[in-house]
C-alpha cells in the first residue's frame, strides 16, 4: 500500500495529494522506506503551491529521524518565517510535535519563532506563542520572563492573547501571594484584557481572575461585572460560559455573585436547559431562605429535560442549600425524595442518596424524614450498592439504639 500511495506524487489532483500526505503520515514508514519519499517531499517543500509546501513539512516532521532532521533544518527554519501563513503554521505546529524527541534541534530555531510571534496573521502568532512557551516549559524563571516580554509586546491575535492569559494565570499561581496586601504580579494585565475587543479574550481573562488562588472580593469585582454583561448576551455560548463560571465562583464567594441574581433569574426560562440548570443552581447557592420554595418549583419543571450530569449539579446545590438553611430541610428533603423515585443512572441516584445521608448526619431534624425516604427507596432499588449503603446506615442506627 505504501509503495502504491507514493505513486500519487505524480498526480496534480489536490484532493488526491492531500489524501496521499495523510496516508504517508498514518502508515509511518520505516527508516529504509522513508528514503523513498524524502526526495519527493523535499521537492514539494520548494513547490509554488502552498498546500504542497505546508503538507510536505507536516509529513516530513512526522516520519524523519534526528539525523535527517538535522539535514533539512535549514528548510524548516525558512518555513517558520515563510510569507504564507499556511506554511508558517505548519512548520510551527510540526516543531511543537518534534520537541518531544528533538528538543535540542528545535531550540536552535528560537530566533525564527520569535519573528513568527510578531506575524500579523492570527493563527501564525497563536502557534508561535505556544511554541515559545513549550520551549521554556521546564524553566519557571524563563516562562516568567517570556510572559513579561509578551505582555509588553503587541500580541494582536485573540487566540494568542488567550494563551498569554493562561500563561499569566499560571505564573500568578506559581508565585507567592503578595505580603501586606501587595498586588499580584501581572494582575493589571489580566484586568486590561477585560477591556479587549474580542469576547473570547474577555472571558478568558475573567475566568482566570475568578480561578486565582485566594482571590479577594476587590479582585473579583471587575471580572464579575463583565460576566454579568455576558448573561444577557444574544449568544448562547457566552451565556453558558458566564453562568458556568459564576456558578463556580458562588461556591466560595456567594456574596460577590449576589448582584447578578436578577440577570440569573431571567435565564431560568432559557431555551438551553444547560444554561437554565446552571442559573438555578447558582441562585440556590446565592439566594435567600425565602426564595427556596420558588426555586424548587422552577427546578421541578425541567428536571426531566436535562442530562444526569446537570442533575447531579442540581442535587449538590440543594444539599449545600439545606446545610445553609436547616429550617428548610423538609421542603428540600421532599424534593430529593421526589427525584429519587424518578428515572436516572447510577451516578445520579448515588449523588441523591449521598446527599440525603449527609443531611441526616448534619441536621438532626432531618433524620426521621430522610430515613423514611431511603427506606421507601430500597424497596424497589435497582442498584445493589445503594441498597447496601442504606441498610448499613439502618443497621448502624439500630445498633446505637440497642446500646
Amino acid at each position: 500500500m505504501f509503495f502504491g500511495v507514493t505513486k500519487l506524487f505524480q498526480k496534480q489532483d489536490i484532493n488526491l495529494r492531500r489524501m496521499m500526505y495523510l496516508c504517508i503520515k498514518d502508515i509511518c514508514p520505516g527508516a529504509d522506506e522513508v528514503i523513498i519519499v524524502t526526495s519527493s517531499l523535499m521537492k514539494d517543500m520548494n513547490s509554488k503551491t502552498d498546500l504542497y509546501r505546508s503538507n510536505s513539512v507536516r509529513v516530513l516532521c512526522k516520519i524523519i529521524d534526528s539525523q535527517l532532521l538535522a539535514q533539512i533544518e535549514r528548510y524548516l527554519k525558512q518555513a517558520i518565517v515563510d510569507k504564507s501563513p499556511v506554511v508558517a503554521s505548519a512548520a510551527l505546529v510540526s516543531a511543537l510535535h518534534l520537541l518531544g524527541n528533538n528538543a535540542e534541534i528545535v531550540k536552535r530555531w528560537i530566533n525564527e519563532v520569535q519573528e513568527a510571534a510578531q506575524n500579523k496573521n492570527n493563527m501564525v502568532q497563536f502557534h508561535a506563542v505556544a511554541l515559545l512557551h513549550a520551549l521554556r516549559a521546564s524553566d519557571r524563571l524563563a516562562i516568567s520572563k517570556l510572559v513579561s516580554s509578551l505582555t509588553k509586546a503587541s500580541v494582536k491575535s485573540p487566540l494568542a492573547q488567550c494563551l498569554l492569559v493562561r500563561y499569566v494565570a499560571q505564573v500568578i499561581q506559581d508565585s507567592q501571594p503578595g505580603a501586606g496586601g501587595e498586588q499580584r504580579p501581572f494582575y493589571e494585565f489580566l484586568e486590561s484584557c477585560l477591556r479587549h475587543k474580542a469576547e473570547v479574550v474577555i472571558f478568558e481573562a475573567a475566568r482566570a481572575i475568578c480561578n486565582l488562588r485566594d482571590v479577594t472580593a476587590r479582585e473579583l469585582t471587575p471580572a464579575i461585572t463583565v460576566l454579568q454583561l455576558f448573561l444577557s448576551s444574544s449568544k448562547p455560548v457566552l451565556r453558558f460560559a458566564a453562568v458556568r463560571t459564576l456558578n463556580k465562583v458562588a461556591m466560595t464567594h456567594p456574596l460577590a455573585v449576589t448582584h447578578c441574581n436578577i440577570d440569573m433569574e431571567s435565564l431560568i426560562s432559557d431555551q438551553n436547559r444547560s444554561i437554565a440548570t446552571l442559573a438555578i443552581t447558582t441562585l440556590l447557592k446565592t439566594g435567600s431562605e425565602s426564595s427556596v420554595e420558588k426555586l424548587l418549583k422552577q427546578i421541578g419543571s425541567f428536571m426531566s429535560d436535562i442530562a444526569d450530569d446537570f442533575k447531579i449539579v442540581v442535587v449538590e446545590a440543594i444539599r449545600s442549600l439545606c446545610l445553609k438553611f436547616p429550617a428548610k430541610q423538609r421542603a428540600l428533603m421532599n424534593f430529593l425524595s421526589g427525584v429519587l423515585r424518578e428515572e436516572g443512572g447510577f451516578e445520579y441516584k448515588k449523588a441523591i442518596v449521598q446527599s440525603i445521608l449527609v443531611l441526616i448526619q448534619e441536621i438532626p431534624d432531618a433524620k426521621e424524614t430522610g430515613l423514611g425516604h431511603l427506606c421507601e427507596f430500597i424497596e424497589d432499588c435497582e442498584f445493589t450498592y445503594l441498597s447496601t449503603q442504606v441498610l448499613h446506615l439502618l443497621g448502624k442506627l439500630a445498633g446505637s439504639v440497642d446500646g
